[in-house]
Order: C-alpha cells, then sequence, then structure tokens
C-alpha cells in the first residue's frame, strides 16, 4: 500500500473539503503518521473517513480512535499556542495527543484503561513524540488535582457539558467536547471568561461514544 498516496487523498479528499484550511494543521498531518499510531493489522485502514476500533492482542476494547477529519476539525477548532499546556481526557493510541503536543508546550493525556494507556506511551516513545505525560485513571476525577491548563479535550462524549472540569481552565482557556445524547449530539468550543463564565458555541453534529464515568443530567421521577 503507497502511505503517502493515502495520506495525500486523506487530506485533499476528506479533510480539506470539511473546512480544515489552517495549513499548519495540513501539514502536521503530513509529518505525524497515523497509520504508526493505528493498531497492528489495522495500518491500511488509517486513512478512512470513519472512527477506527483500539484493539489489543487482537481483541476490541470498545474503544475507537475519532475519524480523521474530526481529529483534524479539533485540532484547528482549538488554535492551540506554543506556550499552551494542554489536557486530554481520553488518550486511545496517543495520536490526538502527538498532534497536539506539536502545536504546544505540553500535554497531559489520561486514560482509563491502563492497557491502552500504555500502549499509547509506546506509540508516542516510538515516535520521538516529546512533551507528552500518560497518566492511568479517571480524567474526570484526576483533572481537579492536576492544576490548570489553557485548553481541554474529550476525546469522547459527555452527555452534560462537564463543569466539574472548569476549575481546572485558566481563564480565556478552550474545552473542546461532544456533548449531548444519542442521536443528539454536537461538537462544542467552550471559552472561559476571564470572570469565570463560559462561552459556548456549538461547531457541529455528530456521533461518538460516551466516555466512561461523564457526567450524567439528572433524571427526575415524577
Amino acid at each position: 500500500m503507497d502511505f503517502e498516496k493515502a495520506r495525500f487523498n486523506m487530506i485533499e479528499q476528506q479533510i480539506r473539503p470539511w473546512n480544515v484550511l489552517n495549513q499548519k494543521v495540513l501539514d502536521l498531518l503530513e509529518v505525524i503518521k497515523r497509520e504508526n499510531f493505528v493498531c497492528a493489522g489495522l495500518e491500511k485502514l488509517a486513512f478512512t473517513d470513519c472512527d477506527l476500533l483500539i484493539r489489543l492482542n487482537g481483541a476490541d476494547t470498545g474503544e475507537a480512535m475519532f475519524s480523521p477529519k474530526m481529529e483534524a476539525r479539533i485540532l484547528q477548532e482549538l488554535e492551540l499556542g506554543a506556550h499552551e499546556k494542554v489536557l486530554e481526557i481520553g488518550t486511545g493510541t496517543g495520536y490526538m495527543a502527538a498532534l497536539m503536543a506539536q502545536q504546544s508546550a505540553h500535554v497531559t493525556t489520561i486514560e482509563l484503561n491502563p492497557a491502552i494507556a500504555e500502549l499509547a506511551r509506546n506509540n508516542l516513545k516510538k515516535n520521538g513524540i516529546t512533551r507528552v505525560k500518560v497518566l492511568d485513571g479517571c480524567g474526570f476525577q484526576l483533572a481537579p488535582t492536576l492544576g490548570q491548563f489553557d485548553a481541554i479535550v474529550l476525546s469522547g462524549a459527555t452527555p452534560i457539558m462537564p463543569t466539574g472540569l472548569l476549575g481546572a481552565l485558566n481563564p480565556l482557556g478552550r474545552l473542546m467536547a461532544v456533548i449531548g445524547t444519542a442521536p443528539a449530539m454536537q461538537l462544542v468550543l467552550a471559552r472561559k471568561s476571564r470572570d469565570g463564565q463560559l462561552i459556548t458555541t456549538p461547531l457541529f453534529e455528530t456521533m461518538t461514544k460516551v466516555l466512561t464515568n461523564a457526567p450524567k443530567a439528572s433524571e427526575f421521577i415524577f
């Protein structure tokens, strides 16, 4: 398989038409090789326009990577700066953390499944990605103990805005998450004002798996 041709087609036929026009993002997709971060045996599917299952020892984990165009759009909308610190909840194979690390000062990423976390560590090391720290545990529980970040990214969905994470967000920081329940989910960019208010901007409708331990809306019994 010609991976470079497949990568070119992914960028030109999937990502650019999806309003990802930031050249720095497009260039980065050529530098960080996606096929090096998919699970063994799935390399030829690295550029397909869909979420890609994460497998360990040939068995599905129930988790998945975002589609390439979703990863690229998130990266573009975040507008990361070289001085910024990023927190990711849901490490997966480490690919999204690798991308964000190239545009920021440091990425802390938290993965609930220890085996997937170890997969990510190995992928990042093999690909020479520095400025990323992978932690085991529940991101929603650990985040408030890690200080403050300029951007927080949820690599999965949450039924409601995770307000418990806002204390870990610097003033003027951004939180990116897929919010809602099937079949009504949206990627939302939330910005924290200087006085602590949250300004939310829905970006587009999408569907993805809800993160384990994500906050849920209160259920009322009448």
